[in-house]
């Protein structure tokens, strides 16, 4: 009884405590499922919140970005009505010039037009006159018949000498006429020609000199130079030519010698035998040969600089470095080499202005000069020995001719040996190239321009074109237009009366009033 009631009681007991577990199972199973919705929502809440914070970033991001690309667009905007409004001023300008042509070509119409009637109306004064003079011809005719009693074949032979005598007397006038005609159009074709060629091109200018000057540092350094008994000075000479003139100027040599290649080698020795300090007849020998090797190839790159400037190519070595020669080489103070390069500068662009071959004209302008470099080697003019230099060396006719004839010295046969002449008669009479100095020429242009300046109302004076052409600023109060008509006429009359000088000297006075506003 006991036992069954123990069995029944531990029944009871794991009935209950089965009971009590699936009742704490749901309980915690339902505290799990209520944590994890919560934790749902608290995740959702989350998300959300997360979405809505990066939709708001993706909002001002896209703010941003609509507000950059509104920038740029108006940037972009701004650019396209500036390129619209540049657009439209030039069509503008295109349509006024468009305008100024038609107005332009409505004139010529009306030239043309009036040129037509009046050859309309001198062709039928012409036909009239013929008319007329038919008329004339019959009657004489038949006066002449009826008078001298002549055949018809005899009074038609008389009317016709008579008619072919004043035709001839007729035709001798029309040809003077438009011989004249001709004549000053050349002129005038061959004077503005050459005038745009000297304004596109302007050289250096040179000074004649047959001495040069070696500084050295002390005045002891003359001692050195003398030598014993003068015996390094007497070997300097000896080795190249020159005299050597030591006088109690301080501080410097004199080197002496009407042949400038020589006189530059001595020069360049004697700096270096200064430097090198070291000055006896063997050193001297020594220094003099090297120095006159080195300057051999100095002159060889002047030709080819000089070829090079001019655009002149192909030329023989050999003359090439005659060319360079001509670099110490000077006529009247003008640098021949220069004066070459300027030449064949010259004469270039006079061909180009009459249709001409230009590279031919620069290469007979550069070379025509080239006898000056070997005159003192062959007999004969610098002309006859440089065309014969030409012809060795397979130069063209042309530049061949224009080296022996640019001095008139042949019958012109060529028209560019016509170019060279005058290129050359240009590079050499023109202001500050020749007969005078640099100082001189410097001088003469401070002349000008304080001869202009002295006038009443003059503000500013420039000289240019080498002198050729005077530029003169004047005050726009103190002076009026035609004031300042007799302010130019004026500085030419003074010019005339005061100065000496080749050519013409055009006198240019500019007048101008500026009004200036800023809007702000």
């Amino acid at each position: 009884m006991n036992t069954v009631q123990e069995v029944i009681a531990v029944a009871a007991s794991a009935v209950m405590a089965a009971v009590l577990t699936f009742l704490l199972v749901r309980l915690l199973d339902r505290l799990r499922r209520r944590d994890a919705e919560f934790e749902a929502q608290e995740i959702v809440r989350k998300a959300k919140q997360e979405v809505e914070n990066r939709r708001r970033e993706a909002e001002l991001e896209i703010k941003e970005v609509l507000i950059k690309q509104q920038a740029e667009n108006e940037k972009e905007l701004r650019r396209i009505r500036g390129e619209l409004h540049e657009r439209e001023r030039l069509l503008d300008k295109r349509q006024d010039a468009l305008e100024e042509q038609a107005e332009q070509i409505r004139k010529q119409e009306k030239i043309v037009e009036s040129t037509q009637r009046k050859l309309t109306e001198r062709i039928q004064d012409t036909n009239r006159r013929k008319e007329e003079l038919s008329k004339l011809v019959d009657l004489q005719r038949q006066t002449l018949h009826e008078l001298s009693g002549l055949s018809r074949e005899e009074a038609v032979n008389r009317l016709l000498e008579i008619l072919d005598t004043q035709l001839q007397q007729e035709t001798g006038s029309v040809i003077l006429k438009y011989e004249k005609q001709i004549e000053e159009t050349c002129d005038q074709k061959a004077r503005e020609a050459l005038l745009i060629s000297l304004q596109r091109y302007a050289a250096a200018h040179t000074a004649e000199t047959t001495t040069s000057t070696v500084g050295i540092p002390n005045d002891e350094m003359k001692g050195r130079i003398i030598g014993r008994e003068g015996r390094n000075i007497r070997a300097f000479e000896k080795a190249t030519g020159v005299d050597v003139i030591i006088d109690d100027t301080p501080g410097v040599v004199i080197v002496s010698a009407f042949d400038t290649i020589r006189r530059e080698v001595a020069r360049l020795a004697l700096e270096k035998l200064i430097v090198d300090g070291r000055i006896h007849p063997s050193r001297i020998e020594e220094i003099v040969a090297d120095t006159g090797r080195e300057l051999e190839r100095h002159i060889k790159r002047l030709g080819e600089e000089a070829c090079q400037e001019a655009d002149v190519h192909g030329l023989h070595e050999r003359l090439v470095h005659l060319m360079g020669r001509l670099n110490f080489r000077t006529s009247y103070g003008q640098n021949v080499l220069r004066h070459s390069i300027e030449v064949a500068y010259i004469a270039g662009m006079l061909a180009d202005e009459m249709g001409m071959d230009a590279a031919l004209a620069r290469r007979c302008g550069l070379l025509h000069d080239v006898g000056k470099a070997a005159d003192h080697e062959a007999e004969g003019g610098h002309p006859k020995i440089g065309a014969d230099l030409l012809k060795r060396y397979g130069e063209p006719p042309e530049v061949i001719h224009a080296a022996a004839g640019h001095h008139d010295d042949l019958r012109v046969e060529n028209p560019y040996t016509m170019l060279v002449s005058a290129a050359d008669a240009c590079s050499a009479s023109r202001p500050g190239a020749r007969r005078e100095t640099l100082e001189r020429y410097v001088k003469r242009m401070e002349e000008l321009e304080s001869i202009a300046a002295k006038f009443t109302g003059v503000e500013q004076a420039y000289a240019i074109q080498a002198g050729r052409e005077l530029r003169v600023m004047v005050s726009a109060k103190d002076t009026t237009d035609e004031s300042a008509a007799k302010i130019c006429r004026d500085i030419a009359k003074a010019f005339e009366e005061r100065l000496t000088y080749p050519g013409e000297i055009k006198v240019t006075v500019l007048r101008e009033t500026r009004h200036i506003e800023m809007a702000r």
